[in-house]
């Protein structure tokens, strides 16, 4: 049996090699490693992907996320709602603003945004709701809207974890995640979905208005080169990057159905384990798997199932150790954040386990069947 990876980059370019030597050595040719013209190629890709939205690429989700922000023209103070469980990049960006995070806990089964408390955290100087679709789950984005619409509040999605997730709403409609809020922020790292071989992200939007601020503040500001109208950054997705996101684009969906596939056979191994709790997929939803994220009960040490899992070949992830409220960098600053149970159990009890597109029936029974005897089941 190959040796199981947490993410497979290396197997996964054997598969697309061809195309990807042809389009970098393209780029070579040409020499414009700059706002090349594979950068324009894959905006427009993914722009066809997305059902014509704006497209801004950019040097990274992190990068994308604060553009989002920037372009909404917040004043120091405003206050932005995230989930309490996430990456640590979706409130840093709120903090290198200015702008202070009010977290809202999140719902034991999706881990995402728990609408349901979502109101009590909107004051008079809340602007903007960040949902983030974690692990691949879609969250709940008719009623985060609905909550949204009736405060007059911008919604920016962070589908940095869920390219190609869909939700059918409840009036039949099936609605892309990244289409639904204001703006939308993607992430190319190389582990992501659609991930490139650096750093790399986008923004999705479908207003023009919003596209050419976002446009402008991503190129220091300028909407005429020279001519700086606003304070901007310099953010931009390199040519090399863009060139490989064109080939990988035209496989993603193929991708997320391999995640998928393997998510499916986790599932049923694990479906008789009573010390585990497998990922919930809502109904009606497309969960794209950027994690398989197991929830271990209380009399499992997660530490021990990590270091015996380990010690047996296979690798395993935290996501993540602490939730937002608890990180110093915050602590530091905002002291009293309050308590968000949820959270704070998920973060002790969240074990990752490997799943990627170049997996063999072999490794996934061999991992179900060492989770299902280091778990006593």
């Amino acid at each position: 049996m190959q040796q199981i990876q947490m993410v497979d980059l290396k197997g996964q370019y054997q598969q697309i090699k061809t195309d990807i030597d042809q389009a970098i050595q393209a780029v070579i040719d040409q020499a414009a490693f700059i706002n090349g013209g594979a950068v324009g190629t894959f905006n427009t890709a993914l722009s066809a992907y997305h059902q014509g939205a704006y497209v801004q690429s950019c040097g990274n989700g992190t990068d994308a996320l604060q553009i989002a922000l920037m372009a909404l023209e917040l004043e120091p103070g405003d206050e932005i709602i995230t989930p309490a469980f996430t990456y640590f990049a979706t409130v840093e960006v709120v903090l290198l603003l200015g702008l202070k995070p009010v977290f809202v806990d999140v719902d034991p089964q999706t881990f995402n945004l728990d609408p349901a408390q979502l109101e009590a955290a909107i004051s008079n100087k809340t602007r903007a709701i960040v949902p983030v679709h974690l692990f691949g789950q879609c969250a709940d984005m008719e009623a985060i809207l609905a909550i949204a619409q009736k405060h007059q509040l911008k919604v920016i999605e962070d589908n940095a974890q869920s390219i190609g997730g869909s939700i059918t709403c409840a009036d039949g409609r099936i609605r892309q995640t990244g289409l639904m809020g204001d703006i939308s922020c993607l992430s190319f790292f190389p582990s992501k979905n659609l991930g490139c071989y650096g750093d790399g992200g986008a923004l999705l939007t479908k207003d023009e208005a919003l596209y050419k601020k976002i446009k402008a503040i991503a190129n220091h500001g300028q909407y005429q080169k020279y001519h700086h109208e606003r304070v901007g950054i310099n953010s931009r997705l390199d040519t090399l990057q863009a060139a490989i996101l064109s080939v990988k684009l035209k496989q993603l969906d193929q991708y997320n159905l391999a995640r998928q596939q393997v998510a499916a056979a986790y599932d049923a191994g694990f479906k008789h384990n009573t010390h585990i709790k497998t990922p919930f997929k809502t109904p009606g939803t497309t969960h794209v798997y950027h994690q398989y994220t197991l929830t271990l009960s209380d009399d499992i040490d997660r530490d021990q199932l990590k270091a015996a899992l380990a010690e047996k070949g296979i690798p395993t992830m935290i996501y993540y150790p602490l939730p937002c409220h608890q990180q110093k960098a915050l602590t530091s600053i905002y002291p009293e954040q309050g308590n968000f149970p949820v959270a704070e159990h998920l973060s002790r009890k969240v074990l990752s386990l490997p799943i990627h597109t170049e997996m063999f029936e072999e490794q996934i029974a061999y991992i179900i069947e060492q989770v299902n005897q280091q778990t006593g089941n």
